[in-house]
């Protein structure tokens, strides 16, 4: 993974200058787990009880009753399949909270959050993609061969084409992974140890790995590692970060930043005649109340809901349904064991801390249930390791209390920033688990600016913050970010430690398997007991949809933040 990059919000990664990491001393927690889930009982029924009357200024969180939207599926491994039948032919219109991230311009190879991946991804496509089970599949790429563990051959879809009517050459493949390679972005680490990449025939790509890397095919699905029309590129006839052009099913007519994008069917796309819409209007709206009115007045057929509040608000609204995807996102708490709080140093205190979180009041309290507890690999993903079974969650709050009244109390700041309420409502939960153990938390929420100078900056200057990752399609990827000489930029705040690291790297060239699942237990466990940077739980999607306007086909699961995954399948109303 390149330096120099910092989480922003959405998942995404901003400049910043990395930093040296020392080893910590390392310890194990080990209590019983009967008196842990009594103290969670109790800490939870006063968490409810907070809740009753409201912890939030944006808004109480969810009812812990449940709520959200539906996570039914209507077919394995979807929560909605476009009907053949239904009226089509209608302009599209799509509201999102925010827009593409404007440092990268419109270069698919330095989108740097999900959203940006979502909207170049309806322009470009990639080698691989990922089906309803977040299976690698066929995409640009009609097959592959590996003839060694770190050898891919394959062979091109011969039927692809540019928007301006040119086909796909195997120059346009090699030339893009290698400049992936030559200009190093976020997405270049997570392809991996790329050691060379070879046209091999007419319809053929070799690529070379200098040594195992499993995740290397789950890489190739994401919009970062999409195809470029290299010859115009390297003719200068286009600029690929003021202009798109790629072989997906639709091309921009025009865009205006954080307000909308318009979009046109690509007709040299062969999925060009069976295109159930004639149009996408992809509309920015920030404030998640005008998004919920739009769904209610028909002024937009689908949109991307933050809260589960909004679904609970639609219910009566016989119009609209609303769905919750899982996503292999995930929320975390930071600990700043390198300019925090002087107690932040003690893997003993931090673990304290981490015991005291009750994640299952999170998922209620803040997310309706529709969420779960994870580990450091993401918890819907194959040999993903069980967060039941980490340390911190078979340990004694009691036990956790101890290490904190040996300090007589401990007083801390917890930053978050605004631009989601969710952050400030899983915050005030964490608040209260801490004060269960005699931990004062004070919540201070501010703009991402302010929130990124704070946190990423060299010297940091916070206690504890809250963020959240994109989990990927494949569990060895987010890994990547607890080892602070490869993330860069938790080295200055996380010390990190060559265990960790080295069952990063050990799992990462493991196929996956019993051996890898092992091998991710054993992370999790060693993450989670040095509690520098903790999972806490999954990050769902919310997403309404007009019945009367629109049938979508919508994945149950993502990975890379791609709701209109299944475009070429939705079918608007004229």
């Amino acid at each position: 993974m390149p330096w120099g990059l910092v989480p922003g919000p959405f998942g995404l990664y901003l400049p910043n200058n990395a930093g040296t990491f020392l080893q910590p001393d390392r310890g194990r927690h080990e209590s019983a787990h009967s008196r842990r889930s009594l103290m969670k009982k109790r800490a939870f029924l006063a968490l409810t009880a907070v809740a009753a009357v409201g912890l939030t200024a944006c808004g109480a969180p969810a009812d812990p009753t449940g709520g959200g939207g539906s996570a039914e599926e209507v077919e394995p491994g979807y929560l909605a399949v476009a009907d053949p039948d239904f009226a089509a032919g209608g302009e599209l219109t799509v509201q999102v909270d925010y827009d593409v991230d404007e440092v990268g311009g419109l270069d698919p190879q330095a989108a740097s959050a999900a959203r940006g991946w979502m909207v170049e991804g309806l322009v470009y496509e990639t080698l691989t993609t990922i089906d309803e089970n977040l299976e690698v599949q066929p995409g640009l790429a009609a097959s592959w061969e590996q003839p060694s563990d770190t050898e891919y051959v394959f062979q091109l879809d011969t039927d692809a084409t540019f928007s301006n009517g040119r086909d796909m050459t195997v120059d346009d493949v090699a030339g893009s992974l290698q400049r992936l390679v030559d200009t190093p972005t976020t997405w270049t680490g997570q392809l991996g140890p790329i050691s060379s990449v070879e046209a091999t025939g007419d319809e053929e790509v070799t690529v070379t790995l200098a040594e195992p890397y499993t995740p290397f095919l789950a890489a190739l699905a994401n919009t970062p590692a999409a195809v470029l029309p290299m010859q115009e590129i390297d003719a200068g006839d286009i600029d690929v970060a003021t202009e798109m052009l790629g072989t997906g099913p639709l091309v921009v007519a025009e865009h205006r930043q954080d307000e909308y994008w318009t979009f046109e069917p690509n007709e040299h796309h062969q999925a060009a005649d069976e295109l159930g819409f004639s149009g996408l209007r992809l509309e920015v709206v920030s404030d998640e109340s005008t998004r919920v009115a739009a769904l209610r007045d028909g002024s937009a057929d689908l949109a991307m809901l933050n809260s589960v509040d909004s679904a609970d608000a639609l219910a009566d609204a016989s119009d609209v349904a609303v769905v919750n995807q899982q996503n292999t996102d995930f929320h975390y708490l930071i600990m700043n064991s390198i300019a925090g709080d002087e107690a932040l140093q003690d893997e003993d205190v931090r673990f304290a801390i981490n015991t005291a979180i009750d994640r299952d009041a999170i998922n209620e309290l803040v997310l309706g249930g529709t969420s779960q507890s994870t580990g450091v690999t993401p918890a819907t993903l194959p040999d993903a390791c069980v967060a039941e079974d980490l340390p911190s969650a078979q340990a004694a709050v009691e036990d956790a209390k101890a290490v904190i009244d040996d300090l007589g109390g401990l007083e801390l700041n917890l930053v978050v920033y605004d631009s989601e309420a969710v952050l400030s409502d899983i915050a005030q939960v964490i608040q209260q688990n801490l004060a269960e153990i005699g931990v004062t938390v004070s919540i201070e929420s501010y703009d991402y600016a302010t929130y990124s100078s704070l946190v990423y900056a060299d010297p940091s200057d916070f206690d504890l913050a809250l963020s959240w990752f994109s989990g990927y399609a494949d569990p060895s990827m987010v890994t990547t970010w607890w080892n602070p000489s490869l993330a860069g930029f938790t080295s200055v705040y996380n010390v990190g430690s060559d265990e960790t690291s080295a069952l990063i790297a050990d799992a990462a060239q493991t196929p996956a398997g019993a051996e890898r699942a092992d091998l991710f237990s054993d992370l999790c466990a060693s993450v989670d007991e040095e509690s520098e940077t903790v999972p806490l739980v999954l990050r769902p999607t919310e997403i309404g949809y007009r019945t009367d306007g629109l049938s979508p086909t919508l994945f149950a699961d993502e990975g890379y933040g791609n709701v209109l995954r299944a475009i070429t399948e939705y079918r608007a109303a004229e």
